[in-house]
């Protein structure tokens, strides 16, 4: 049963239950106007105590964070990962010091979110938040609170700081094709990578991890099953389940690479050397190349080309079932939210025709 009491001139309220180390715990909460409201809470309790949704632990918001960061995703992550919850923790001390996160309030929360968003992009925004929902949700999982503070959060971004994403168009990808086949060598390695992005949508670290072996000349089909790190600088999983995948290519694509094989390496776009091609040095040669194309793109740079590769399969009418799958994303969800400008402006497109149709068809008059 609950212990409710009056202490100067506030009601205060514990409640007691053994757990599962077979010890004794306490949850008291004083500061209450009246003895109902004292009771409410503990009547909460006792019905969260039977569910086994309940906790003696009272951690500051920050501590709770890293802790459960620590135990939950951190572990077997890339390095980008751990120091993005690192980042997010970075930020919670800095906001929230020491405040117990059950003392956490929903405003108090957008207010976070409302000053952090002020100088940051959309994409951070929605990273953050979604990192700190998680966290709050197992938090309330575990029975040490019981309020989401993470509901009904209006997000808040700075667009100026939003990159802008640009892609190529199917004539643009034509011009880029070439010029990177042209003079090409097997020595080019960071060309033949290009190429590879265009004709697959495959990300950097993927296309660094490529072995000979995962490319199977008869289904003319290229098997995903790692990625390069370049934190760690190791090979790794790939970033999610679906990210292991087969990708379909075409016979001219595999043709392209042939030549790589003087290389005498496992990787297909190793060096001579055997290294793994740097970020900034594909970067580089990417510019290059649009430069000797005539291209003018001032936010274009290597994963703007799986962009490139999602529009032309989008202008093309391929599915975006299909096109998600290809990508490695879990579901049509997440390939939707994250191409939904490419959506839109086709939709456009497609309206315009669709108008087009219709003033085809005639008027009352013509028939």
């Amino acid at each position: 049963m609950p212990y409710i009491e009056k202490r100067n001139g506030k009601w205060r309220a514990k409640v007691s239950w053994y757990g599962i180390d077979g010890k004794r715990h306490t949850k008291s909460k004083q500061g209450f106007d009246t003895k109902r409201q004292a009771m409410q809470w503990a009547s909460e309790m006792e019905v969260a105590k039977g569910k086994n949704q309940i906790s003696h632990q009272d951690p500051t918001f920050a501590d709770y964070f890293i802790d459960w960061a620590n135990t939950y995703k951190i572990p077997n992550t890339s390095a980008n990962t751990q120091n993005r919850y690192k980042h997010v923790h970075g930020r919670i001390v800095d906001y929230f010091g020491q405040v117990k996160l059950a003392k956490v309030t929903r405003r108090q929360y957008q207010q976070f979110i409302n000053e952090y968003g002020a100088d940051h992009s959309k994409s951070t925004m929605q990273k953050v938040h979604g990192t700190v929902r998680s966290c709050i949700s197992d938090a309330m999982s575990e029975g040490i609170i019981h309020h989401n503070f993470t509901d009904r959060i209006n997000l808040v971004w700075n667009d100026e700081n939003t990159m802008q994403v640009e892609y190529l168009s199917v004539a643009e990808i034509k011009m880029l094709i070439q010029s990177l086949l042209n003079g090409v060598k097997p020595n080019y390695t960071s060309r033949y990578m290009i190429l590879c992005a265009i004709y697959t949508g495959l990300r950097l670290g993927e296309i660094l991890a490529l072995e000979w072996t995962d490319i199977d000349y008869v289904g003319h089909t290229i098997s995903v099953t790692k990625s390069y790190d370049y934190a760690a600088k190791r090979t790794k999983e790939p970033k999610t389940a679906s990210s292991k995948r087969t990708v379909r290519v075409s016979a001219g694509f595999l043709e392209m690479i042939e030549p790589l094989k003087i290389n005498h390496q496992e990787r297909v776009f190793a060096p001579v050397d055997g290294s793994y091609v740097s970020s900034s040095a594909v970067n580089k040669t990417l510019k290059k190349q649009l430069k000797a194309c005539g291209l003018v793109k001032k936010d274009f740079h290597f994963h703007s080309l799986r962009h490139s590769h999602v529009a032309l399969l989008l202008y093309e009418g391929v599915p975006l079932y299909a096109i998600s799958k290809r990508l490695g994303h879990a579901d049509m969800a997440i390939t939707a939210r994250k191409y939904a400008y490419l959506i839109d402006e086709l939709r456009q497109k497609s309206d315009d025709r669709i108008e087009e149709i219709l003033n085809n068809l005639g008027t009352k008059k013509d028939v």
